[in-house]
């Protein structure tokens, strides 16, 4: 009976974990060609981001990777959310004025977002 409780503690525990983990912002993008990067210099992915300075903390997030999902837009913009989500790596910082948290790759955005919006509310979660 024990050891069904713990179970079934374990399984919800890593059920809801990424929830809890899970952090909402905005997303924008930046156009190609994507090879300058402040963690790597050249680099040559294309599904990356870059973050602000809250998430930076000092280059210690090079190379984090997050899930992320448009939740929907931040201005007036219909249809916004493509309903998918896409995981990047962060390779770079984002200055300020940066207009988001996450600097998207165009071709990361793409896959969760509509480019005409520019600019959307998302949920990201470190994986």
């Amino acid at each position: 009976m024990v050891l069904k409780f713990v179970v079934t503690v374990i399984v919800f525990a890593q059920i809801l974990a990424p929830i809890a983990e899970a952090a909402q912002g905005r997303a924008v993008f930046y156009n190609p060609p994507y090879t300058r990067s402040a963690c790597y210099g050249n680099q040559y992915e294309t599904m990356v981001t870059g973050v602000r300075s809250n998430l930076w903390q000092g280059s210690q997030a090079c190379g984090r990777r997050y899930r992320v999902r448009c939740i929907g837009p931040t201005y007036n913009f219909r249809g916004a959310c493509t309903g998918r989500s896409v995981v990047v790596k962060v390779v770079d910082f984002c200055r300020d004025p940066c207009n988001g948290d996450l600097n998207l790759s165009r071709d990361a955005f793409r896959v969760i977002a509509n480019t005409d919006a520019g600019n959307v509310r998302v949920e990201y979660t470190p994986i």
